[in-house]
């Protein structure tokens, strides 16, 4: 039986780590020994190696079920990188290529294949893996298995055959996001007897924030410009059109950004995608369509400009920040008009009630997160049911917000949303129900005689934003309904009627523009990544990062596939003076120290003799 001191031995010579993260010796040691297994970390946290280094333990070659063609290249570019034997089996490749590729898995000339589902499950590829020896199955985003989760592949549903063809190879299934449901899923479809590997879903190097969208465009702009300029993010957006006016507006201020999304031509997406792989500092435009496959160490922040449909797709996309475990945010800008859009995508959707209602209820889920005024860390892992402890390093924590006895506001708020249907046998969007609350006269306030109501300005002292607020934070909380099948109406609900009798208090986050610009100021600061570095060290880093970046175009391989950042800064740090010296640095392994020892030395050699 493989043993845990030999996965340790291959994890310090060929990755150049010096310890296993919490869990991965567990796993490791479960399937290298022939057991099945699901593997949950958060991205980033280093789920890869739970198979990587039993495929290597074990006789035979492991194979990799992978979903997109663009995560399958750089992860065996990145293996090829450390000196391990691996291939990809996809659509890029020509006949001749992909014959000579299952020549080698024949022949045992391989430690690990990478196959889309499509392709390990057709006739040709079930024909090749019966002529190869195999170690273990590997299968990467396994929540897509799932049809209740947020990211369904129907063909992962047909993956179950892997189990019946191959009853005594080793699975081990691997995802980032996935609540109890869809775990029990994935060992039941894909596993057989499946041990699961749970670690914490934290990711204490993200800041999450949540600022409230007045002109989320300008607030974006500012945001990358003051807070990560010249850093490489992505921004989500709901529609295609929205990424590529974005995109356009961010490339109009000087910011290397580039539009993604399912409607452009494939080969521009591949260009776009490349570029944003190989390249430092560029900001990808995207809507979910560029979601898995992102490996990319270096992202140092992900934007939201119009929310997330729930905390599953929330957390998956903001964690492909800062996979390098240096310090990122994620943004996101969030208003009234996201809870509407994301209720009438539901409403309008052909699901069936039960999918709507379960839509419904992560909706919810992720509203109470926009919504919440204590730490947000604490909100999203309480999803996931891990307990934890307030993080300081989110909005919230950082400069919590003042919480108000709203009881009152709400009172006039629900009062006036009752008597204008009452009076006028229709219901009236939030703009109008706040235009009477403040004793506004417009036309359509004198057509419908909403002047003469009793509630007409009775709110006078409050601004349209702050009523606005609470209109979302009621919505949110479902003390009101907006109606999106029919021009955003608000309705009342039972609970409501709760609050109108006083059964029932609201405490809510006080609305302050100030504050939530001190909150802003405060979260971006200062861009800690780089603060370890003097001007001298910096100087040095920027020297690594340029020669990596010519290495990279030469050997046709992403930046971070030769050197991480963090790598980079540690060196620049520490200014190793001997190859065994740069031995000690994390990330640097014995065939990539072998490879470009030498000349990293020379840079520092150069830098230090600089007067």
């Amino acid at each position: 039986m493989p043993s845990v001191s030999s996965a340790l031995d291959l994890l310090r010579t060929i990755w150049g780590y010096p310890e296993f993260r919490p869990l991965q010796a567990q796993a490791i040691d479960h399937v290298a020994a022939g057991g099945d297994a699901l593997v949950l970390m958060p991205t980033g946290g280093g789920k890869s190696l739970c198979f990587q280094i039993p495929a290597l333990l074990r006789d035979g070659m492991g194979v990799v079920v992978s979903p997109l063609i663009a995560l399958m290249q750089d992860q065996v570019a990145a293996l090829r990188e450390l000196g391990l034997r691996a291939a990809f089996l996809n659509s890029t490749l020509d006949p001749a290529e992909a014959r000579a590729v299952q020549r080698q898995a024949r022949s045992g000339e391989l430690d690990l294949l990478y196959m889309a589902p499509e392709r390990l499950l057709s006739d040709s590829g079930m024909a090749l893996l019966d002529a190869c020896r195999i170690a273990l199955f590997a299968i990467d985003e396994a929540h897509c298995v799932s049809q209740w989760g947020h990211d369904f592949r129907p063909e992962y549903g047909q993956l179950a055959v892997l189990r019946e063809r191959w009853p005594q190879v080793p699975r081990v299934a691997l995802t980032a996001t996935a609540d109890v449901p869809t775990r029990h899923e994935i060992v039941q479809r894909l596993l057989h007897d499946g041990r699961e590997f749970v670690s914490s879903f934290d990711r204490p190097n993200i800041r999450y924030r949540v600022i409230e969208k007045r002109d989320g465009r300008a607030q974006l702009l500012q945001f990358i410009r003051s807070e990560h300029p010249g850093d490489c993010g992505v921004v989500y957006c709901l529609s295609r059109n929205t990424v590529e006016e974005v995109a356009a507006l961010l490339a109009s201020h000087g910011i290397d950004a580039l539009p993604y999304h399912a409607g452009l031509p494939a080969a521009q997406r591949a260009r776009h995608l490349r570029h944003f792989l190989d390249d430092d500092g560029v900001v990808m435009v995207a809507t979910i369509a560029f979601g898995m496959g992102i490996d990319k160490p270096d992202v140092r922040f992900v934007a939201h400009l119009d929310m997330p449909k729930s905390i599953e797709g929330y957390f998956q996309e903001t964690g492909r920040a800062g996979r390098d475990g240096q310090p990122a945010q994620a943004w996101m800008a969030y208003g009234l008009a996201d809870v509407v859009q994301q209720r009438r995508l539901i409403e309008q959707s052909d699901a069936e009630d039960a999918y709507k209602r379960l839509s419904s209820s992560k909706l919810d889920a992720m509203l109470a997160f926009a919504e919440a005024a204590d730490c947000r860390r604490v909100q999203l892992l309480a999803y996931f049911g891990e307990a934890s402890a307030p993080c300081g390093n989110c909005d919230n924590c950082l400069d919590p917000p003042e919480l108000v006895d709203a009881t009152e506001a709400a009172q006039k708020l629900l009062s006036t949303v009752y008597r204008c249907r009452q009076a006028s046998g229709i219901g009236f969007a939030a703009s109008h129900v706040v235009d009477v609350l403040r004793g506004k006269v417009t036309d359509k306030v004198e057509r419908f005689g909403h002047q003469r109501l009793s509630t007409f300005g009775i709110g006078a002292d409050r601004s349209e934003a702050e009523w606005r607020a609470l209109v979302r934070q009621l919505a949110a909380q479902h003390l009101l309904e907006v109606d999106a099948a029919h021009f955003n109406v608000l309705h009342l609900t039972e609970t409501s009627r709760d609050v109108l009798r006083g059964e029932r208090r609201i405490a809510l986050k006080h609305h302050d523009p100030a504050a939530g610009r001190r909150r802003a100021r405060q979260a971006g600061a200062t861009r800690p990544a780089m603060q370890a570095l003097s001007a001298d060290d910096l100087a040095l880093f920027d020297r690594l990062r340029a020669w990596r970046a010519a290495v990279a175009k030469e050997h046709a391989v992403p930046a971070y596939v030769v050197f991480p950042d963090s790598a980079l800064q540690a060196i620049a740090l520490a200014r190793p003076d001997c190859l065994d010296a740069l031995r000690a640095i994390p990330g640097v392994g014995d065939k990539k120290r072998d490879r470009y020892g030498a000349a990293l030395l020379d840079l520092i050699d150069a830098a230090t003799a600089v007067p």
